[in-house]
């Protein structure tokens, strides 16, 4: 009987194997009656990855609005600020910052009070509108996504007419759930590094 080489009976391995799945990538998806906004969901925040992905899959912000919307400054949605703050919510989360993630235009972050340890309740979040960034942010927000499609929705947001603390005179609707995206998928939508 003759034996085959090792090297040719590792080759052909792959060919028996079952074929690879797709890699796929969890994305924010918010519709809007402006339009539709998709952000990646960072794996460097798994608190607030898992707990957006835990609040969309309930619909909690399905009934609620942006509430917030500063040109040049940020779209912020979700919960309404409290005077109390956000002491009451039972799963506040612990920051989450990390260097490589900026407060960059399109940057998805968690809206707080102005607690000292920088507790939030996942309930808020805002996108970054200011094109050069808002540095000032960075190691106090926890940045947990990007916006890679839907900016121009963003900025017809933060241009919408509203009074004086920063609320659209008419109600921005949220419908919030996460899609799966392959690599592939997101690179065509212009994602460098899913």
């Amino acid at each position: 009987m003759r034996r085959l080489p090792l090297s040719l009976l590792l080759l052909a391995i792959p060919a028996c194997a079952a074929p690879a799945t797709a890699q796929s990538y969890q994305v924010g998806r918010i519709r809007t009656e402006l339009g539709e906004i998709r952000f990646l969901l960072d794996d460097r925040t798994p608190q607030h990855k898992a707990s957006f992905l835990r609040l969309a899959a309930t619909q909690y912000w399905d009934s609620l609005t942006f509430n917030r919307v500063i040109p040049n400054f940020v779209a912020q949605g979700g919960c309404p600020d409290t005077p109390e703050g956000f002491s009451h919510f039972p799963d506040l989360l612990a920051p989450e910052f990390h260097d490589s993630l900026r407060h960059v235009y399109g940057a998805v972050g968690a809206g707080r009070d102005d607690n000292a340890q920088k507790l939030d309740p996942g309930c808020q979040f805002y996108i970054v509108a200011n094109r050069q960034g808002l540095a000032r942010l960075d190691g106090n927000y926890t940045v947990f996504g990007q916006v890679f499609e839907g900016m121009d929705v963003v900025e017809r947001i933060v241009s919408a007419p509203r009074d004086s603390t920063d609320m659209p005179l008419t109600p921005i609707h949220l419908r919030v759930d996460v899609i799966t995206m392959t690599a592939e998928e997101l690179r065509r939508a212009g994602v460098r590094r899913p």
